[in-house]
């Protein structure tokens, strides 16, 4: 392993600059995580690729809002632009439980402090630059931004907020994962600086009587209904949000207005997903792999559990209901070449307090990697949210073998003594039945060799709920899926002589699910002989379809009412069906059984 110099990262301070002999910046970013220098992290990888081009980046990460504000100040004015982000999640979600409580750490700050970004970042930081530097643009990415470009209902103040653009006045919105409409912005500001409107997957704000500019794009505009008329009627924004989603899941979308006040919100169409050179590019930058000197004797949570886990593939066709990873990922799979992984692998191994055991091969669902559409002109039509639900699409080649292929190869490596799947693993497409008796050969294959050789122990999964009607509101397989995977687990465990425990993650209060199918589901679990550890309370995030069931009352694409818990009361009596085991939850879960007419679920649970 080499010994890092100071300047081996992207450099945080005016000394910094100065040992690379810099006197003037091209883009400063501005980060609510801390900046550890991995391709996990995105403000890292945002730097890495604009200094690839040849660019002077700087990273200021977590700055001091509340003070003379010398952080905003200290880096001077960029030649091109400032970059915002809020970090690696929504700020929100990042800081608050369902519960609206504060959670127990930040684990994208140093020693999981609180007190390190404030609510809404992008907002925050972009309003402070744009007071300090009001002629400098300011472009705003990362999740929060992506996830709030256009009307959303925001879940802690309960309310519907407009365009983050409208309330941060930001120049331009990057959504999506953002290496491609940064790339252009960049080569294009470097000859003329100004920023340019035509650049697919942003967004920006036309105010006023400003003419909309024209798109090079043979496609009509769609205009959703006004930001005042989602005020006004929740069925709007539900109709809305089924257009949204359906635009940003197709190869070829359509352009997205959006009236706000007196403004205009135009969201440019999404490129085409990556190619596998473009994503190998992305992971192959000089990152040093570790957080910022600066952090030294500090922990930071988020980068301890990624240290030694290698993601394999970006974007997910799940498409699940509360899920916000195929809305700013995208649902196509971009998987890195076999060179990529083993490379980064290879470093990993280098790292002085590696001990062979990698964490996790995975991504946004571990046994994607490499699967996509058979025929690529019917995927280039789809509109599909979800290529697995309500049924695998016949069209999605769900052959496991390439990822078999890279577990034997990282396996094969020196200095790897184990590979561990950390990542959910999608049950639904390895009891999937395809046409081709070798996919069918291969996922046999995968799903022995995970449980024989990539279980730490336990291995995750998330059949989310045990009752059919929410789980197809969820966009989840029937339970009865979960069993025959159950099934499998178990005799595989018996065969091979080993001592593994299933994980199941299930949600409460999602849209579309009652006391009584958690009452139901306490029974199933006990039946299981799950004592449940991994539950969470459904939080509201934007955009995603449930959360407009949730807030609208009706499904977005049904426009059917639907019930949602939202009551402290509602969620609680949802909530402690999950630990009927606990003798503190049995007095209200008998009380709560007689309420609803279900005296034959007590015997079930607790016996005579």
């Amino acid at each position: 392993m080499k010994e890092h110099r100071l300047t081996d990262w992207l450099p945080t301070t005016k000394k910094e600059m100065e040992l690379r002999g810099w006197d003037e910046l091209d883009v400063i970013l501005f980060s609510g995580d801390a900046y550890v220098d991995h391709p996990s992290f995105g403000a890292a990888v945002i730097g890495r690729l604009l200094e690839a081009q040849g660019l002077r980046v700087a990273i200021v990460p977590q700055p001091n809002w509340r003070d003379d504000l010398r952080d905003f100040k200290k880096l001077g004015r960029p030649r091109l632009f400032f970059g915002v982000s809020a970090g690696c999640m929504d700020s929100m979600v990042n800081k608050y439980t369902a519960n609206k409580r504060l959670r127990s750490e930040d684990a994208y700050t140093p020693d999981g402090r609180h007190d390190m970004r404030p609510e809404y970042p992008t907002i925050v930081y972009t309003q402070t630059l744009k007071r300090l530097w009001p002629d400098v643009p300011v472009v705003i990415g990362g999740i929060e931004a992506s996830l709030r470009r256009l009307t959303h209902y925001d879940y802690w103040q309960d309310t519907v907020r407009k365009s983050i653009l409208v309330e941060s006045g930001a120049d331009l919105l990057v959504y999506g994962m953002g290496e491609k409409p940064i790339t252009e912005l960049c080569r294009r500001m470097k000859e003329q600086p100004f920023i340019p409107y035509d650049i697919p997957q942003t967004a920006y704000l036309v105010r006023g009587r400003q003419a909309i500019p024209p798109y090079p794009h043979e496609q009509e505009d769609i205009v959703l209904h006004s930001h005042e008329d989602c005020l006004n009627d929740k069925r709007k924004e539900a109709e809305n949000f089924r257009c949204i989603e359906e635009e940003s899941n197709k190869y070829e979308a359509a352009r997205i207005l959006q009236h706000t006040g007196n403004s205009v919100v135009v969201v440019n169409p999404p490129y085409p997903p990556m190619t596998q050179g473009e994503l190998d590019r992305s992971f192959d930058l000089p990152y040093t792999r570790l957080p910022h000197p600066k952090y030294k004797g500090k922990r930071i949570p988020a980068f301890d559990m990624i240290k030694f886990s290698v993601n394999l593939h970006r974007g997910c066709f799940g498409g699940c209901a509360f899920c916000t990873i195929s809305a700013h990922q995208g649902k196509f799979i971009v998987s890195r070449s076999k060179q990529s992984i083993l490379r980064e692998v290879k470093a990993i191994t280098e790292m002085p307090d590696f001990k062979g055991y990698l964490s996790d091969l995975g991504g946004p669902s571990a046994n994607m990697y490499a699967m996509h559409g058979t025929d690529e002109a019917k995927c280039r039509k789809c509109k599909r949210p979800s290529c697995i639900h309500p049924k695998v699409c016949p069209n999605l080649n769900t052959d496991h073998r390439p990822l078999l292929d890279i577990y034997h190869a990282v396996d094969a490596l020196p200095g790897i003594k184990k590979s561990f799947i950390g990542s959910g693993v999608r049950y639904d497409l390895l009891l999937h039945e395809s046409k081709d008796p070798a996919i069918n050969r291969a996922a046999r294959e995968y799903t022995r060799e995970l449980i024989a050789k990539h279980v730490s122990g336990r291995l995750k999964v998330a059949p989310e709920h045990t009752s059919d009607a929410v789980l197809h509101v969820m966009r989840k397989p029937p339970f009865a899926q979960f069993y025959e995977f159950k099934k499998t687990f178990d005799r595989l465990n018996k065969e091979l002589n080993l001592r593994q425990q299933l994980i199941p993650y299930f949600i409460s209060s999602h849209p579309g699910c009652t006391a009584e199918d958690m009452a139901e589901l306490a029974v199933i679990t006990k039946r299981l002989d799950f004592h449940l550890e991994q539950v969470q309370d459904f939080t509201p995030t934007p955009m995603t379809v449930a959360t407009e069931a949730w807030h609208t009352g009706v499904h977005p694409y049904t426009l059917q009412p639907i019930f949602s818990a939202k009551t402290q009361r509602e969620k609680l009596a949802q909530r402690m069906f999950f630990f009927w085991y606990k003798p503190e939850e049995r007095r209200a879960i008998i009380q709560e059984l007689k309420r609803m007419g279900r005296s034959d679920l007590i015997d079930k649970l607790y016996g005579r």
